[in-house]
Parts: structure tokens; sequence; C-alpha cells
């Protein structure tokens, strides 16, 4: 009969409860403070539900009430240097960081408020209203609330969204040589989620000083969390993945604050990551102020019990019957608070002209000018201003001779890396194979050894931890997908998170990023490993897009790329890497503008506008032909933002008639917002329609002449010329 030995897992997973004793030992400096704050934030939720309620509230307004003790008591230990960032339900949060951070003694509840204190409030109910003079002009409100300066990063509407981007803050940390560490603050709903999931295993590879902090509020939504897991005690996730982990009371403020620094004394003691779970309860529905009862998914019943243990009532008992406060000190501190959301409300809202009594509406000069709506989605370039530029190799003022592309791939990353020190390196085995699985990281890992991080194969949390880093702005990260396919996988990190934070929280967060992704299609990977997403990045905003076709582009771009504040797409193509073209010997510091094409071929009969690799396979075309005089156009910078209408205008101008050439498939094409664009900009100027050349629809698959018959060379080319010559 088989022998069972029960295994039990190196990471403690232990429950804190706070006893009488503990609320004995108690400072009562702590007490007052954590009262101060739970009573400041309740009002400031209640008052917001009022707004909600009478219109003045566009979108969600998602409550904390009930749920204030995790939040206060996880916050009061951290420092401002200390980072944190939530989720769509994150007012107490971001209220706890940031009063923390402007009275980090604490509130005296006996005491006025401060003006530091009543300016965060101001802003943050501004922020919710979407008004000018919130921390985001408006921008963010309520689901997207970040102040910098408090630690507060950024909390998130997509339900564990930002799990990923406060790993990255937490290798910030670690990699200054600070203590600091992060806490990310998430619920129930997205303890289930791939990429929280993904970050607890990659922030426990690495040993980071994250704390993955569970607000286990009972449902997401109306679905409870027994119908959601087999496993209700979340806080069991961790010990799977090495994290040390504590349930804890969440309505107990004091037993949230012990349980918080059990876990800071592990993170800043360089032990790995740390996660609590704490049991609270949120008082309403997911939006609004009707309780979840009136919509059926919960009883009367479950929902007074809950009350019954209110954190503030539990505070406000202890402050009592150690007395520390009076009844009548607590009731002027409610009403204190009362007060001043009365009074910041005055600021921001007016009776409403011709309307009943007691009617308001939002002071029509706290809105942001329309004029607003476009402004910081990228940044301006001044980055630029005292770079070394140079137009293309002809006006290079280095040695130029043949390289081998992937050598000046691997060539620019090393140079930049010995000059920029908060350059990093990331991605799935770029630290082994002699340079990833094409070399285009060779030599790297032995020269920088802390500064390449080969990463587990999840792309959603390393493509996170990335934009994480770039946000907090202390490193440049460059992240590597080994195929251009797996973005969708990481899809919500680079097209909700990174593409739109610079816009989302203000317009004046830089998102210094680089994402290097290779094109494979020829090289029988098939239907998962082949796209080319120059089109599907193309419809992102924020993304800046360099696709170079020669070693000495290749440099020129990825300089600039490293140097842009913004985020970057660099794509490369695998036809391209065993070729050799014009590219310096030994220099590697010269920058190619952003939103400059390179005419290859001048002539006079068509504009073929393409970009890297099909860029050989047109001049290829047209020397074929012969017949037809074509201007090929590389276009290097493809997004919205930087293509270069100067070039393309003058080349049609000419021409008077536009190809566009790429390899990828139909579906993600890049062609075809650029036609429909070129169509709209230079109508009067074209003899036919736009034409175009891409790939099949299908993408391309195993066998060698499927895959062929999928992918767009110089015979789709030759073809689309001779058919335009005899329009």
């Amino acid at each position: 009969m088989a022998v069972h030995e029960r295994l039990v897992p190196d990471a403690p997973w232990v429950e804190i409860v706070a006893t009488d004793a503990d609320w004995d030992a108690a400072d009562p400096h702590l007490l007052t403070a954590m009262f101060s704050q739970l009573v400041l934030i309740r009002t400031f939720e209640e008052y917001v539900l009022d707004l909600a309620n009478d219109g003045l509230v566009h979108g969600p307004a998602h409550s904390s009430i009930g749920q204030e003790g995790g939040a206060v008591g996880s916050v009061l230990p951290l420092t401002s240097q200390d980072t944190v960032n939530g989720s769509h339900r994150g007012h107490h949060q971001f209220l706890a960081k940031a009063i923390g951070h402007v009275e980090p003694k604490g509130i005296h509840p006996t005491e006025p408020y401060s003006d530091d204190v009543r300016a965060v409030v101001l802003r943050t109910l501004a922020e919710i209203c979407g008004l000018d003079r919130g921390f985001s002009h408006g921008r963010g409100g309520s689901m997207h609330l970040q102040w910098k300066e408090a630690g507060a990063i950024g909390t998130n509407a997509i339900v564990g969204g930002g799990v990923p981007l406060a790993a990255g803050s937490a290798w910030s940390h670690r990699q200054a040589g600070t203590d600091a560490v992060a806490v990310t603050y998430f619920g129930d709903g997205a303890a289930n989620i791939g990429s929280t999931l993904e970050t607890f295993n990659l922030a426990s590879a690495w040993k980071l000083p994250l704390c993955f902090f569970v607000e286990n509020n009972q449902y997401a939504v109306s679905t409870s969390v027994t119908e959601a897991t087999g496993e209700p005690r979340l806080s069991a996730r961790g010990p799977g993945f090495g994290i040390a982990s504590f349930r804890v009371d969440g309505m107990n403020p004091l037993a949230v604050y012990l349980a918080m620094q059990e876990a800071l004394s592990h993170l800043r003691a360089g032990r790995g990551p740390t996660l609590i779970e704490a049991d609270v309860y949120r008082y309403f529905h997911q939006n609004g102020s009707f309780p979840g009862s009136a919509f059926r998914y919960r009883t009367k019943a479950e929902e007074e019990e809950w009350r019954a243990r209110d954190p503030i009532d539990q505070v406000v008992r202890q402050l009592h019957r150690r007395a520390i406060l009076a009844p009548a000190d607590t009731a002027a501190a409610v009403d204190q608070a009362k007060d001043l959301l009365e009074q910041v409300g005055a600021e921001l809202l007016e009776p409403l002209p011709g309307g009943k009594r007691g009617q308001r509406r939002i002071k029509p000069t706290e809105w942001p000018d329309p004029g607003f709506a476009n402004v910081g989605i990228r940044g301006d370039l001044r980055e630029f201003d005292r770079a070394r530029l140079v137009d293309g190799v002809n006006s290079a003022d280095c040695e130029i001779g043949e390289v081998k592309f992937i050598d000046a791939v691997a060539a620019v990353m090393r140079r930049r890396m010995a000059t920029d020190e908060s350059i990093v390196v990331l991605g799935e085995d770029v630290h082994r194979l002699n340079g990833g699985t094409n070399g285009a990281t060779r030599g790297l890992k032995d020269a920088f050894p802390d500064r390449v991080l080969g990463t587990p194969i999840s792309e959603n949390a390393f493509a996170g931890l990335g934009g994480g880093i770039a946000l907090d702005g202390r490193f440049t990260p460059v992240v590597e997908f080994m195929y251009a396919d797996f973005m969708w996988v990481a899809a919500d990190q680079l097209f909700n998170q990174i593409a739109k934070a610079r816009h989302m929280f203000g317009g004046d967060d830089e998102v210094p990023l680089v994402l290097r992704s290779k094109v494979a299609m020829g090289t029988g990977y098939g239907s998962q490993h082949s796209m080319d997403p120059a089109g599907i990045f193309a419809t992102s905003v924020g993304w800046r897009i360099v696709a170079p076709s020669t070693p000495f582009d290749y440099v020129g771009l990825m300089n600039a790329a490293l140097l842009c504040r913004d985020p970057v797409v660099v794509l490369e193509h695998v036809d391209l890497y065993a070729t050799h073209g014009d590219g310096p010997i030994d220099d590697y510091d010269y920058v190619l503008p952003v939103g400059r094409a390179a005419v290859r071929r001048a002539g006079t009969d068509a504009t073929v506008l393409t970009y890297l690799a099909m860029t050989n396979y047109v001049l290829q075309a047209v020397d074929e032909l012969g017949s037809v005089d074509a201007e090929v156009v590389d276009l290097r910078w493809l997004d919205r933002a930087s293509i270069d209408w100067e070039t393309i205008g003058a080349s049609i101008r000419k021409t008077n008639n536009v190809l566009i050439a790429e390899q990828g498939s139909l579906g993600p094409s890049y062609g075809g917002w650029l036609a429909d664009e070129i169509q709209r900009r230079f109508f009067d100027y074209l003899d036919q329609p736009v034409q175009r050349v891409t790939g099949a629809e299908a993408s391309p698959s195993i066998s060698r002449v499927l895959e062929r018959a999928a992918i767009a060379k110089d015979a789709a080319v030759v073809a689309a010329l001779r058919e335009m010559a005899g329009h």
C-alpha cells in the first residue's frame, strides 16, 4: 500500500488576531491617527455617494465604505518612499496614502485639519468629479487616482491590471538600493486573474519587496468568493508560490496594522514578497448607494452582521475604554470631517441656476478645457534637443562598413548599457543561449549581470513589470517578446496600461519603455509565431513604432527609442538578422530623428511605401520589373504621431500613384489605416486609388508551400506595379 506523506509549503501561512492585550499596548497616538483617517475617509466616501446620487459624478463611484480598516491599518506603517497602487475601488487606499504623506505624524482628531489635508481632499474630490484641479486634471476620475509624490502610483480600472506594475515599482526600489517596498491592493476577483498569479510567481522568484494585499470583500460584483473558487481563503495562494502569507480580520484596523508590520519586517529584510488577505465587506453594491441586498445576492441579515463589526466603531470603543478620547471628542471629529467636505464641496459646486432648492451643479470654471482632450498622449520629444542626430548613412560622421544586422542589434545595446546605467533588459532567455534565441543580447549578461534579467514565461507579468519600472522613472526597461504574437498574451499591459498611462494620469508622466519583438514569418513556426504587429500597435494611442531595415538604421533607431520618453516598440524581422548592409564600424552613439522616413530609391511613376524586410523585396521587385520608375520610401517610423508625412507627401505629389507593400496578413494589416489617411490627405494628387500588397487573409501556417503562399514578397509587388502601370 502506498505511503502518504503530508507535504507542507516552505513559506509560512498564518492568521493574525489582535487581542485585548494588543489594544491595551497600542500607542494612543497610533489609535487617534487611525481614528482620524477612518473618519475622514468614511465621510469623504459618503459625500461622494451623495454627489453620485445627484448626478454630479460622471461614471462609476465605487464606494469603499466598510473597507476602510484594511486601507488605514495597512498604510499607517508605510513611508512616503513606499509605493502603493490599487484597483477601481481605491479611494480609501489613495486617501490613506496621500494623508499619510502630508501628515506623517498622523492627524489628531481634536485639532483642526491642516491646509495640506484640505488640499488632498479637495484635489481628490475634484479628480473623482473629472475636474481640472484634480490630480490628473480630471482624466483619471474615480478609478485612476495617482499622486506619485505621495507614493500613490495609480489605481486601476482593469481587475488585476495594476499588480504587475507594482512589481516594477518594487524592483526599482531594490535596484536603487533603498529599503522601500511596494504594496499592491486588489480584491477577491483579481486573486483569480492570470496577471496576478503570474506576478506572484515572478515576485517570488526574484524576491521582490512587494506586498500583495487582498481585500477580500466577499463579492466580485454579485458573485461570492465561495462560488468563484474552490479555496475561498485567498491567502492560501501565497504559500504555493513560496510567499509568506497572512490572513487577518480587515474590519479590525489594529489587526491589519500588526499584520502589515510583520510583512514589512519580512520585505525590508530582503526576504521576498508577502501576501496579506484582509477579510472586509463593502456595505453597498458594486457601484452606487444601494446595498447588495437590494439586488438579492446577499441578505440583510448578512449585511447587519458585518456592520456590527464596523472598523470605526471598533476603534471608537477602544478610544473610549482607554480614556484616550471622550465621546464628545469622537463625535466632534465626525462633525469636523463633515464640515471639511461641505467646505471643499462649496469650492467645486454652486446652486443650479433655475433649479429647485438644493439642486447643485459643478462650477463651469472647474471643468477642464475641451482642448485638453488630446494633450499629453505622448511627450513633446524635447529629450532630442541635444541628441547627436543624423539623417541617414550618407550624412553619418562615422566610419561605415558592411555589418551583419544581428551584430548591430547586440552592439548598440551593449554600448547603451555601458553608457547608461539606468537601462535594464528583460525577457525570456535573454540571459542564456549566447544572447537569446537569435543572439540579440549577446554578451550583455556577462557585462551587466544585475541588469539583464531572464524572466519566466509570463509576458503579462514581465511586460507589466517593465511598465512599472518605466513609470517609476529611475530605470529604462527594454522588454523582449520572443515573438510578436505574444503581445496578445500581454495585451492588457501593453495597450490598457503602458500605452494609456501618460495621458490617463494627466499627460505629464513619462513612460520610457522599449519593447523589442521580432516578426518571424517564413521560419515555419506557424500561425501563432509569425505575425507582423505593426497594424495593431498603430491602432493603440500612446505607442511609437520603429521598423529598421538596415544595420545603420537599427543603431540609430534603437538609440532614438532608448532616448524617447514614450513607449516605443522596435520591430525586427528574422529575414534581416543574417543579412549584411551598411552599418557603423565602431560608433554606436548617433541617433536617427523621430519621424523621418528614408527614400531608398528615387522615382517618378509610383510611390511605394514599405518597411522592415519588405523594403528589400520591393527594391528587388522594382529592379526586376524595370518598366516602372518607382520611388521606394522606407517608412522607418510607423505610428500616427511619428510618420513622415512630409516625405510621403512630396513623393505622392511627384508620382501621383501609391502602393503600400507589407508582408503580413490582411486582417491586422498596417496599410489599411495608412491608405485611408493618404486618401484623405492627398486625394487631389492621386491618379488612382491607393493600392496595397499584403499577405493572405490566413496567418502563415507550418507547411512550407502554404506558408509561402500566405506571405507577400517581391512577386506580389511586381504584379501590383504592373497593374498600376496599366491603370
